[in-house]
């Protein structure tokens, strides 16, 4: 029987390090010290009763940062607070926006979120600090799940308003007359997780803040808007994107932090012929364990739904055999239900909980407390995600762990064999495109809905009149005798856009194993087609559900619960077609170019994989209709001059230097490698010619695509590089992808082709990234 007694993080760690099996593994172990608090006194314009519920919650003295930002808006400037997990951004808006109520109680706030999880956070904390002043503020959430009679109640007396990016848009902004005490007496709108709202979905969150804007200047109120973020490289420039106006910068952290270890660790190599390493996931949960048995509070990220169940039936079932604390143990990712998600925040606050294995899902400001322990199998993608998670442990005071297990990705293998990019990097920066032409006219159409527009008033950087006339074309607005414009349609515009375009609609997952039905859960379209196809082994909780039948037209997925030995995997396929040619110029070996192209992908067979080994031990076929994408693309043709080749060679040469071009990509832009998809073609049907295309897999794109058509020679020089400097013989996943054909050397064949591509390049070490 094993023992689980308590221990402290530093002694956890030690015995680990002792370990040798593990030791072996630790590519970097970094240790950053502990730092002091640099506070000010509470300012002294302060309302004492305000001042006073501060220091009943234990806050006699503001840090630097806070005290920067609160005075900023009390100047009437707008401001953007850059500090890392946990250092107390949320008093930078939440004294304003008390103070101002506190001043005059006719005035309002409006909190932006973009999840209803992180608005419930926030409408508790402002309560208690509220309730802690002895001021009567009423402060509602306004969301999906408010009930219509509450709904009315926020409308007419809600002082701060918490609400989400969707509501605003669809249900707020265009009832703008129902909301006129809101808009005549707004005062501070906030904007959190500033750094979420990026590529597609940021584009449509600053057409819906101009809007905002619009419909304030209209009422005769100029609110001050404070912006909160993790930390990203271009945080002033983003605000500005985003809001339209220039916001001062606060991003000199006074909160104090204890002593943390960072360790980067990589799995064993099993077998350096084909380059095959150990499980990630497998010793991620290795090194959690030691902390879960001593007490520790952790948390654990997987990079995807079922990296989260599988880890979380690994850790309980090695839990259970040794009598430990399985139940203290839970799964936090999108499609459990908010009150299941609810749960597990309060169990993670108040102790009750000792682990949580999660997703990204965690990886936003949710209010989960101090935390010992972060795991993390796989790196996330980017710089900033990664310190995001590891942010998730070491609050004020004591040790704190953080471990990043190494994939044996192309890109994970860089990182971790790269200390100083993710240690000394800058973290990426985020873009937008608020004047992308299919997102403006989207939100023009809902914003002369909302208020007819004059003559030559701007919506964005330019006037809108010629849009306005191109949209009484078509019929939807026309032009009064006093030049205005207005909405002459019966449709309502903005009920026809999504903000998050990826996926406008979910499918639910319905469990019918008990007596009645009931829903256990949600995916968006583009995942049912791998999740909840029929026959698809569905993980939910480490439960394990049989899809019985998937309504595609409906949006359900009937499930009943089996307990079996394996979990399964879809295969997707991807075809890609060029719409259009942005740009297109010769380069060594062949051409490179950009453009605007459809992705068409369709989940063709499943595999039923064995839990621990991966033994295939079964397939079956996966019946749904195509999913369509239409989105940009960078592509290389390649001329392969009068030696040519085989055409199984040269299709292995395609997709091994396609995955390594792929896999340097995502560093030198600082981007998530599933941002990018691949499509090798040994004879492309619109270039008749070998081309690798490297697509961006959000609809409409985010200028990716442009940024890697400029990059291409350090492209290719680095992905020649990456393939050479590997230590595997005949190619690998850390290099050219997992070998498909045993007996092609597809490493051999890869450094062909990138020699081709660059010739007369020294195979060198991979280029710095840059933003």
């Amino acid at each position: 029987m094993r023992h689980y007694a308590p221990a402290e993080v530093a002694t956890v760690l030690e015995r680990l390090l002792e370990e040798p099996s593990l030791a072996r593994g630790v590519v970097h172990h970094e240790i950053v010290p502990g730092r002091a608090a640099e506070t000010v006194p509470l300012p002294d314009w302060l309302d004492p009763r305000l001042a006073g519920g501060l220091r009943a919650r234990g806050v006699d003295r503001l840090y630097r940062h806070q005290a920067q930002a609160i005075e900023a808006v009390r100047a009437g400037e707008d401001v953007v607070v850059v500090t890392p997990t946990a250092s107390g951004k949320t008093l930078c808006y939440v004294v304003p926006a008390l103070q101002a109520l506190a001043d005059d109680p006719s005035a309002r706030a409006l909190f932006l979120f973009p999840t209803k999880a992180l608005g419930q956070d926030q409408v508790a904390e402002l309560g208690e600090l509220a309730r802690a002043a002895g001021l009567a503020v009423n402060a509602s959430t306004y969301d999906g799940d408010t009930p219509a009679p509450v709904r009315s109640a926020v409308r007419a007396a809600g002082q701060i308003v918490v609400t989400n990016p969707d509501m605003l848009h669809a249900a707020i902004l265009p009832h703008h007359t129902k909301w006129f005490q809101l808009f005549e007496q707004l005062r501070i709108i906030v904007v959190d997780e500033l750094h979420t709202y990026r590529g597609v979905f940021g584009s449509h969150v600053a057409n819906v803040l101009r809007r905002l804007l619009r419909i304030c200047a209209h009422y005769g109120s100029r609110p001050v808007i404070v912006c909160c973020s993790a930390t990203i490289g271009n945080p002033a420039e983003l605000a500005a994107a985003l809001t339209g106006r220039p916001a001062r910068l606060v991003d000199r952290n006074g909160a104090p932090s204890g002593e943390r270890h960072l360790l980067l660790v990589d799995p064993p190599l099993l077998d350096p012929a084909s380059g095959a390493r150990g499980s990630s996931l497998t010793l991620a949960a290795r090194w959690a364990l030691p902390f879960l048995r001593a007490g520790r509070q952790t948390i654990v990220f997987g990079r995807s739904r079922t990296a989260v169940e599988l880890l979380l039936t690994g850790l309980r079932e090695a839990l259970r055999e040794g009598l430990g604390p399985r139940s203290r143990l839970r799964g936090y990712r999108g499609g459990y239900l908010p009150t299941e998600r609810r749960s597990i925040e309060r169990g993670l606050r108040d102790g009750e909980l000792l682990g949580v294995v999660a997703t990204s899902a965690l990886e936003l400001g949710v209010d989960i407390g101090a935390l010992d322990v972060a795991i993390l199998a796989g790196y996330p993608g980017s710089i900033a995600a990664t310190w995001q998670r590891m942010g998730r442990a070491g609050r004020r005071r004591g040790t704190s762990v953080a471990v990043l297990v190494a994939s044996g990705a192309r890109v994970d293998q860089y990182v971790i064999h790269h200390p100083e990019f993710l240690l000394a990097s800058p973290p990426e920066e985020a873009h937008l495109d608020p004047d992308n032409l299919h997102v403006l006219l989207a939100h023009l159409k809902a914003a002369v809905f909302e208020l007819p527009f004059a003559p030559g008033e701007r919506f964005g950087a330019l006037p809108a009149d010629d849009l306005l006339a191109f949209l009484a074309e078509e019929g939807l607005v026309r032009q009064a005798g006093d030049g205005r414009w207005y909405w002459s349609s019966e449709n309502f515009p903005a009920s026809a856009v999504s903000l998050r375009t990826a996926a406008q609609e979910n499918v639910v997952i319905v469990d019918t194993t008990g007596p009645r039905p009931r829903v256990i859960g949600e995916v968006d379209l583009f995942s049912a087609q791998t999740l909840v196809h029929e026959d698809a082994i569905y993980l939910h909780e480490s439960a394990q559900f049989h899809v019985d039948r998937l309504d595609w037209d409906e949006r359900k997925a009937y499930v009943r619960r089996v307990d079996v030995d394996h979990y399964t995997q879809a295969d997707v396929a991807v075809t890609l077609k060029p719409l259009d040619v942005f740009a297109s110029v010769p380069a060594p070996g062949g051409s490179r170019a950009h453009g605007e192209v459809m992705v068409a992908s369709l989940a063709s067979i499943y595999k039923k994989l064995k839990f621990g080994t991966n033994e295939n031990v079964g397939w079956g076929p996966i019946h749904l209709p195509e999913i369509e994408l239409q989105t940009t693309a960078y592509w290389l043709t390649v001329e392969t001059g009068p030696a040519g080749w085989r055409r199984a060679d040269l299709d292995a040469a395609l997709l091994g230097a396609g995955r390594a071009i792929q896999a340097v990509a995502a560093v030198l832009l600082m981007v998530d490698p599933r941002d990018l998809g691949l499509v090798a073609q040994v004879r492309s049907p619109h270039q008749e010619r070998p081309t690798i295309y490297l697509y961006e897999a959000v609809p409409g794109g985010v200028g990716l695509a442009e940024r890697l058509f400029a990059r291409h020679t350090t492209l290719v020089a680095d992905a020649a590089a990456l393939v050479a400097a590997c230590p595997c013989e005949v190619g690998c996943p850390s290099c050219t992808g997992p070998r498909l054909e045993p007996e092609v050397d597809g490493k051999a064949l890869a450094l062909r082709l990138l020699a081709l591509l660059a010739p007369g390049q020294a195979v060198a070490p991979l280029a710095s990234p840059a933003a």
